[in-house]
C-alpha cells in the first residue's frame, strides 16, 4: 500500500475540537496521545483512521473508536509539493482501549 493510496482515496474527516479538559494531568494519566492524518474510516462511522505520517514509504495508521477519543487538537497542516493541504491533529486516546495499528508490507520469502 503506497502513502499515494492512504492520501487520494480516502475521504478527509472533520473533526470538532473539543475544548480543554480542566485537568491537563489528570488526561496524561488516563489517556495517550496519537498524532497523525485523520480519515473517514471505509466502513464503519464509529471509528477513525489516523495515518500517523502521511508522506513516509513506511508509513502506518491506527484505527480507533469515536467513543475513545477524549479529546482532538488541531497541529500544523502538512502541505504536499501540489499544493495540497493534509490536516494534522494530535488525538487523546482512553488507555486500555483496543485499537489497530496497520502495517503494510511486501509478502516474500527469507531465504
Amino acid at each position: 500500500m503506497t502513502t499515494s493510496l492512504l492520501i487520494k482515496e480516502t475521504v478527509t474527516l472533520e473533526i470538532e475540537t473539543l475544548k480543554r479538559p480542566r485537568n491537563i494531568e489528570r488526561l496524561k494519566e488516563t489517556h495517550v496521545a496519537f498524532s497523525g492524518a485523520p480519515r473517514k474510516h471505509w466502513y464503519d462511522a464509529a471509528k477513525v483512521i489516523l495515518v500517523a505520517d502521511p508522506f513516509s514509504r513506511a508509513t502506518f495508521y491506527y484505527e480507533f473508536r469515536i467513543d475513545d477519543i477524549a479529546l482532538v487538537q488541531e497541529m500544523p497542516n502538512l502541505v504536499t509539493l501540489d499544493n495540497e493541504v493534509i490536516p494534522m491533529v494530535r488525538v487523546w486516546v482512553k488507555k486500555r482501549s483496543i485499537a489497530l495499528r496497520c502495517t503494510p508490507f511486501i509478502v516474500d520469502e527469507t531465504t
